[in-house]
């Protein structure tokens, strides 16, 4: 596609922006602090046990990784975000913490009280 004018770029800037959108929407993210503080208190241990997890079910969700988002006391740190919900951020999570909150966050909406360290509405 040959972009001629800074209309057309414009225009697809927002259909981009709308694809994107659209496709987020549609899944569920799980997202894993893997900075550096994030590695050394055991994030890779946490994310193999996710992606392990998500091979077991054979679910459909995207893992993410990001880096320090500055609560480096609570690491690991994992989020998930479900189509339409507000994103939930677990802390200090063990790989044994893993299943639950697949099975009861990730499958089931269940938010899994216990490990929660914050909670954000949808933007």
């Amino acid at each position: 596609m040959k972009i001629t004018s800074r209309e057309e770029l414009k225009k697809y800037r927002e259909e981009a922006q709308q694809q994107i959108s659209a496709a987020q929407a549609d899944d569920t993210r799980i997202i894993v602090g893997m900075g550096t503080c994030g590695i050394a208190a055991g994030a890779r241990d946490v994310m193999t046990a996710i992606h392990e997890e998500i091979n077991k079910r054979n679910l459909q969700v995207k893992v993410l990784q990001t880096g320090c988002i500055g609560m480096c006391e609570q690491e690991p740190l994992v989020d998930v975000q479900r189509p339409g919900e507000q994103r939930v951020t677990y802390g200090r999570v063990k790989p044994s913490d893993v299943g639950r909150i697949i099975a009861g966050h990730v499958i089931h909406g269940n938010i899994v009280e216990d490990l929660v360290i914050a909670s954000y509405e949808q933007v």
